[in-house]
C-alpha cells in the first residue's frame, strides 16, 4: 500500500507596500485598493516545500505518495497567491476563508489553521515562514504545533537529512548552531538563510491558471462562534498610533568645568546616575 505524505506550506497574503493604512473603527488593515503580495518569508517556505518533496521522492524507499499542499487564510483575494505558490512548484492549493474568521489574532489563526490540515490525510511536515511582514510576531508556526501537538524548530537554517518518519533539522542562533533530529509529523519555520526562492516556471504558469482552488469555510471546518474570529481571540487591537518623538537640546556655556557641573547636575537630577 503506498503511503500518502503530504507537506503542508501556510503562506499569507500582505500589503506591497510599506505604510499601511488602518480602520480607525475596526483597527485593521485597509486592504482594499493596495496591491497584495506573498509574504517574502514565506516563498523561503514555498521552495523547502518543494525542495523536501524531491528530496523524498528520490530516497530508496520510496513506497509513498509526496504532494506540496499550499493553504491560506484570508479573503477571497488570497486565492491569487495560491495560484502564485503553484507556479512556483506547489501540487495544490487551499483557502481557507469565512467571514467567522475575520479578526482573528495568532492564536484564532492558527487554531483556524489546525482544522484544516486535520482535513488533509497524511499531513507529515508544516513550513511557514518566520514571519509576516503585517503582524510580525512569529506566534502562529509555534502556536499552530502546540494546538497539533507537535514539535517545532523555529529559524530553521538547513535540513540535513529527511525521512518518512523523522527530519534533522540545523538553525543559526545568536552565537551558534543548534541540530535538532525530530520525528515526524512536525513544524518548522524558515527564514532567508535556508534557500533562494524559485521563479515561475511556464508549466507552471500553465497549471495555476486552470487549477481548482477549494475554499473551506466554518461549515466544512465546523468550529464553534466561540472558537474563531474575534470570539476566539484571546487578544484584540485597541489603538494603533505612531509614537510621538520627542527631542529636547540642552545648550550649555561656560567653562569647561562649568558645564560639566551643569551636565552632571542634570543626569542626577534624571536618575541617570
Amino acid at each position: 500500500m503506498i503511503e500518502k505524505i503530504r507537506i503542508i506550506v501556510c503562506i499569507k497574503q500582505v500589503p506591497a507596500v510599506m505604510e499601511i493604512k488602518i480602520n480607525p473603527e475596526t483597527n485593521t488593515l485597509i486592504r482594499e485598493g493596495i496591491e497584495n503580495i506573498i509574504n517574502p518569508f514565506d516563498t523561503y517556505a514555498i521552495e523547502e516545500g518543494v525542495r523536501l518533496k524531491a528530496r523524498l521522492i528520490a530516497l530508496k524507499d520510496n513506497s509513498f505518495d509526496v504532494e506540496v499542499i499550499a493553504i491560506s487564510m484570508g479573503p477571497p483575494q488570497s486565492v491569487e497567491i495560491l495560484r502564485e505558490a503553484i507556479s512556483l512548484g506547489i501540487d495544490s492549493g487551499v483557502l481557507v476563508s469565512d467571514r467567522a474568521f475575520a479578526g482573528s489574532d495568532t492564536w484564532a489563526t492558527a487554531y483556524t489553521l489546525s482544522k484544516a490540515i486535520k482535513k488533509i490525510e497524511g499531513w507529515k511536515i508544516i513550513i511557514l515562514g518566520k514571519q509576516t511582514l503585517d503582524g510580525d510576531t512569529g506566534q502562529v508556526g509555534p502556536e499552530l504545533a502546540h494546538i497539533l501537538n507537535i514539535p517545532f524548530i523555529g529559524y530553521a537554517s538547513k535540513i540535513t537529512e529527511i525521512s518518512r518518519n523523522k527530519m534533522v533539522i540545523k538553525r543559526l542562533m545568536e552565537d551558534r548552531y543548534e541540530t535538532f533530529e525530530v520525528r515526524l509529523p512536525a513544524a518548522i519555520s524558515v527564514g532567508k538563510d535556508i534557500n533562494i526562492p524559485g521563479i515561475p516556471s511556464l508549466r507552471g504558469k500553465m497549471k495555476s491558471r486552470s487549477a481548482e482552488i477549494p475554499v473551506w469555510g466554518n461549515e466544512y471546518l465546523g468550529m464553534e462562534a466561540k472558537e474563531c474570529g474575534l470570539n476566539g481571540s484571546y487578544t484584540q487591537v485597541i489603538k494603533i498610533f505612531t509614537p510621538e518623538h520627542k527631542h529636547e537640546t540642552l545648550m550649555l556655556s561656560g567653562t569647561p568645568d562649568e558645564q560639566v557641573s551643569e551636565i552632571y547636575s542634570k543626569l542626577k537630577e534624571l536618575n541617570l546616575i
